[in-house]
C-alpha cells in the first residue's frame, strides 16, 4: 500500500514538472511576442531561433514518463505562434517548421493536425517536402485505418506532397489507393466521398502521370482543406497559374477547369 500511494504522488509530481519544464522553456518566446517584430534585426531573430532549435532538440531527447501527448500539444502551439508571425517569418523565411512538427510527430504520431501543418508549412512555405515526407513516412507506421479517426487524411497529404512538389506520381498514387482503402472500412458520408476521390485520384494517376488535370486535382484538395488564409491563397494561385477559373461564393468557391486533353 505504501508503494502504490508513492507512485500515485510521484506520477502527477513528474507530470507536473514536465508542465513546469515545458513552461520555463517556452518564457523567451513569451518574451519576444511582447516586442514588435518591426524593430528587431535578423540578427536578434537568428538568435532567438537558435535558442529555438536548442529547446525542440531538448524536446527530443527529454524522458516523458508518459507524457509524450504534452510535450506533443505544447511543441505545436509554439509551432501555430512561429508560423503565424508573419512579420518574423517575412525575414528569416519558415524554415524551422519540419523541426516543429518532427517533434510533434515523433510524440504523438497519431496527431492527426500536424500531418496538415507539416505539408502545407514544410512543403509549400519551407521548400522542404523531401523532410516533410520523410517525418510522415515514420509516423503512418504507427497510424492505422481506425486509430486515429479519420486517419486516412494524413495518406492524402502525404499523396499531395508526393505529386506537386516531388512529382514522384507513382508514390503519390500509392498514396492515395491507400487513402482510398482505410476510408472505405467506414460508412460515414465524408469516409465514403474521400474513398471514392481517392481512388479516381489514384486511377487518374496510373492513366495520366503527366497530365495538368493531376496537379489541378491536387491543389484542389489543398484549396478544400481546412488550410491557414496563406496556403488557400497559395492555391488559389497555383490553380490559376494551370488555368482554373475560381469563383467565390457564399457557399465556397465554385471551380472551373479547362479542357482535360494535357
Amino acid at each position: 500500500m505504501l508503494f502504490l500511494s508513492r507512485q500515485a504522488v510521484i506520477t502527477p509530481l513528474v507530470g507536473f514538472l514536465c508542465l513546469l519544464g515545458v513552461s520555463w522553456l517556452q518564457l523567451p518566446q513569451l518574451q519576444t511576442l511582447l516586442r514588435s517584430k518591426e524593430d528587431i534585426s535578423v540578427e536578434a531573430l537568428e538568435r532567438e531561433l537558435n535558442a529555438e532549435r536548442i529547446q525542440l532538440n531538448f524536446f527530443k531527447r527529454i524522458p516523458t514518463f508518459g507524457y509524450d501527448n504534452l510535450i506533443a500539444n505544447w511543441v505545436y502551439l509554439s509551432y501555430l505562434q512561429y508560423f503565424g508571425d508573419d512579420e518574423a517569418r517575412a525575414k528569416t523565411g519558415y524554415r524551422m517548421t519540419p523541426e516543429y512538427l518532427e517533434v510533434v510527430l515523433d510524440r504523438d504520431p497519431r496527431f492527426l493536425a500536424a500531418y496538415l501543418s507539416l505539408s502545407t508549412g514544410s512543403s509549400i512555405y519551407a521548400g522542404m517536402p523531401e523532410r516533410s515526407i520523410e517525418i510522415m513516412e515514420r509516423a503512418l507506421q504507427h497510424l492505422s485505418p481506425g486509430v486515429p479517426h479519420q486517419s486516412y487524411y494524413a495518406w492524402r497529404y502525404k499523396g499531395i506532397d508526393e505529386l506537386l512538389f516531388l512529382g514522384d506520381t507513382q508514390a503519390a498514387q500509392t498514396s492515395f489507393a491507400t487513402a482510398a482503402e482505410w476510408a472505405s472500412n467506414f460508412s460515414d458520408e465524408e469516409s465514403q466521398f474521400i474513398a471514392l476521390r481517392s481512388q479516381q485520384t489514384a486511377n487518374f494517376l496510373s492513366e495520366n502521370p503527366d497530365s495538368k488535370q493531376a496537379k489541378i486535382s491536387a491543389w484542389t484538395m489543398v484549396l478544400n482543406s481546412q488550410s491557414d488564409e496563406k496556403t488557400l491563397a497559395r492555391a488559389i494561385q497555383e490553380l490559376e497559374a494551370l488555368g482554373a477559373k475560381i469563383i467565390s461564393t457564399p457557399e465556397g468557391n465554385m471551380i472551373t477547369f479547362p479542357e482535360a486533353n494535357e
